[in-house]
């Protein structure tokens, strides 16, 4: 092949590349716009229902009744079944009621018709809490969550752990203001490793083995867009080589993900050890159009105060967050420890 056909070649794959990626943006949106109009045509069906059962005082028969008869005339379909339909008036009806959220009707439908409707569905299933719903809400169209991927996140109480745990990172200072906002929704402040099933001290590198033995299930906790890359990743300078822990590429980020393993508590240390390891990457791993690398500093228990003051002089995007191992006691100690409620009483006496 001559020289200029090379160049010819390599030409026309650059642009075959941006072909694609614009047929697959279009389908997306395409996609996108087919759940936007389905939900809200859901959404206005729960509406009436409401409306004609206040109008005329009709009760539960009318939506068996409903959904016979939109299948004869429409035809079958599981958007048309009684469950589907009780669920749209549900949504709306519960949605309609948020006198103690500060947000409007309108925000709130806009949240719901741009989610799937069945991840609606399961939101209005297993979170009570209106604040707790808008946040799941909110948190999947930011992270494209996939169904499975939120039913772990409503079960390992995601809200209340960044209610009582916000996140600890220097993305502020360090990110482009474009490319923060994504970088702090998908870095969480506490991650949930029971699934694990360690219920007894660990070093770091079990702990590690056990997170990659298990690794679908760490993607889950991790959140949507996380790549698996290998763990104990070796990169060189000079005449040393340095281990990363966990690599990861991101998705939706398009950066590089540092995850770095501790067994003991918060060391200012730790951070200036993951800054090192985030500069290595820049240089060695990261591709042009790739955005800055991330750090992900994971550690059984921090001190807050002194997490702020390690962050505060350092250039590379990093977020210390604790992880959770295990919500259960080892057999050995099971009816041997005070249950919650005579710790109570203990304390009340």
């Amino acid at each position: 092949m001559e020289i200029n056909d090379q160049i010819i070649a390599i030409q026309y794959e650059s642009f075959l590349v941006e072909v694609t990626n614009l047929v697959q943006n279009h389908r997306i949106k395409a996609v996108q716009s087919v759940q936007t109009i389905s939900n809200t045509l859901y959404w206005s069906i729960g509406e009436l229902i409401i409306k004609k059962q206040e109008e005329f005082g009709w009760g539960k028969s009318i939506v068996e009744l409903l959904s016979n008869d939109l299948s004869k005339t429409i035809g079958e379909g599981i958007s048309w079944s009684p469950r589907n339909l009780w669920f749209m008036r549900q949504l709306v009806n519960e949605y309609s009621n948020l006198n103690q959220v500060d947000s409007d009707l309108r925000n709130i439908k806009n949240l719901v018709t741009n989610v799937p409707w069945q991840h609606n569905i399961l939101i209005i299933q297993k979170v009570k809490d209106p604040k707790a719903r808008i946040f799941y809400l909110e948190s999947t169209i930011k992270n494209k969550y996939s169904r499975s991927v939120l039913l772990h996140q409503i079960k390992a109480d995601s809200y209340n752990k960044y209610l009582q745990n916000p996140s600890q990172n220097n993305f502020q200072k360090v990110l482009a203001e474009q490319f923060l906002e994504q970088a702090q929704e998908s870095i969480k402040s506490t991650y949930s490793l029971d699934f694990l099933d360690i219920n007894k001290p660990i070093s770091e590198r079990d702990l590690e083995n056990s997170m990659v033995e298990k690794v679908k299930r760490l993607m889950l906790e991790l959140g949507y867009g996380f790549c698996f890359i290998g763990n104990q990743y070796r990169l060189s300078l000079g005449n040393k080589d340095y281990y990363i822990d966990l690599l990861f590429y991101h998705r939706i980020l398009k950066c590089l993900v540092a995850v770095e393993l501790k067994v003991v508590e918060f060391e200012p240390e730790f951070i200036g050890k993951l800054d090192f390891y985030l500069q290595l990457i820049d240089d060695q791993l990261k591709q042009d159009d790739d955005k800055p690398s991330i750090g992900i500093l994971l550690v059984p228990e921090k001190d807050h105060l002194e997490v702020e003051y390690a962050l505060r002089s350092v250039n590379k995007p990093i977020g210390v967050s604790e992880y959770i191992l295990s919500k259960k006691l080892p057999k050995e100690l099971e009816g041997k420890l005070p249950t919650t409620e005579q710790f109570k009483n203990i304390l009340n006496e």
